[in-house]
This record gives structure tokens, sequence and C-alpha cells, in this order.
């Protein structure tokens, strides 16, 4: 964590949580990395993940299509059969 606004969530964390600042450092880096994926890597992954869980694909893609424009920095709008794409290439 080298980055300013990194180390200004740090600071943020430590203060309102009174954590120790190498665990809020690392709480914020577990945090950020989860967030660095691409939408594509995100598609791939959740995908994965609800298959396991047994959902049909009908279910998946409208369930991504939620949490795409869920997430902090917004992903474009992607079509079923976009994300179809992604998953199957």
């Amino acid at each position: 964590m080298t980055d300013g606004a990194s180390e200004e969530l740090v600071r943020y964390v430590v203060a309102s949580t009174g954590l120790p600042e190498p665990v809020a450092a690392r709480l914020v880096a577990d945090i950020v990395g989860y967030f660095d994926e691409t939408a594509e890597q995100f598609i791939r992954r959740r995908h994965r993940e609800l298959q396991a869980r047994q959902l049909r694909n009908a279910e998946i893609w409208q369930r991504l299509s939620r949490e795409l424009a869920q997430r902090p920095v917004a992903a474009p709008t992607f079509s079923e059969r976009q994300l179809r794409r992604i998953v199957y290439g």
C-alpha cells in the first residue's frame, strides 16, 4: 500500500474501528484486491461459483447483471449474450 489514497483509507479504518494499523492495512489491501479484478474476471469467477451452487444459467445471468450494477466502479451493461460469450468464449 504505497499510494496516497490507500494510506488515507488505512488511517480512516484505524480511526473508525480502532484496529491496529497493520491489520487495517491488510484489510484495505484485501478489499482493494477484491475489487481489482476486471468485469470479465468477475463474470467468470462468479459464474463458476454460482454453477457450483447448482444454479441454472438463466438465474446466473440475471444475478450477474444485478451484481455488476452494484460494484463500486460500475461495469458496462452486458447483455445475456455478452455474458455467455465472456464465460464460454
